[in-house]
């Protein structure tokens, strides 16, 4: 196939303006690949200068006092605890030991008086206390004391922890929609 001079000349400006368009996005794109480098450039210097001070500000403002609340509530909740919890818990349990050492001295000095003013039979007495079933006097007002103490450890916990949720106040009332 021959192409006609006129085809040539044309296939010809063609190439040279396909290779002028060529040159010209090269050139397009080393002036886009400056701006960027550029753009980039600013972009460091932008957040260096404007967001990281932004950024230490919110922080010191925000971040750093609600930690501070938090540690000062985890501070009172501990003092709380070691001061108003543990020391109510045990005098309780140390009150509900005295109580059962008492009831256990005083059925022992029962039977021994017992025993002495009998004085005849002490093996009858000893079998009559043995063979005896069920829970003696002392025995009930101990368990007694026991669940009134637990019940009281229960109570100091369940009040110590009932006053924080009292400080959380609701931002806004709810509103109530009427259907008509």
């Amino acid at each position: 196939m021959s192409l006609t001079r006129k085809r040539k000349k044309e296939l010809k400006r063609l190439r040279s303006s396909a290779e002028e368009l060529w040159e010209q996005q090269q050139e397009v794109l080393a002036h886009a690949n400056a701006v960027a480098a550029e753009a980039r450039k600013q972009a460091v210097h932008y957040s260096r200068e404007e967001l990281a001070p932004r950024v230490r500000d919110g922080y010191d403002q925000y971040v750093r006092p609600a930690t501070h609340t938090a540690g000062r509530v985890a501070g009172i909740a501990r003092d709380r605890l070691v001061g108003d919890v543990i020391p109510a818990v045990g005098a309780t349990i140390g009150t509900a030991m005295s109580v059962v050492d008492h009831a256990r001295d005083a059925r022992a000095r029962a039977f021994i008086g017992d025993v002495k003013k009998a004085g005849k039979d002490v093996s009858k007495k000893a079998k009559a206390a043995t063979q005896k079933s069920g829970p003696g006097a002392g025995t009930v007002i101990a368990v007694g004391l026991a669940v009134i103490a637990a019940v009281g450890v229960l109570y100091a916990v369940w009040q110590t922890f009932r006053a924080d949720d009292e400080l959380w106040v609701a931002d806004e009332e709810p509103t109530a929609t009427t259907a008509e």
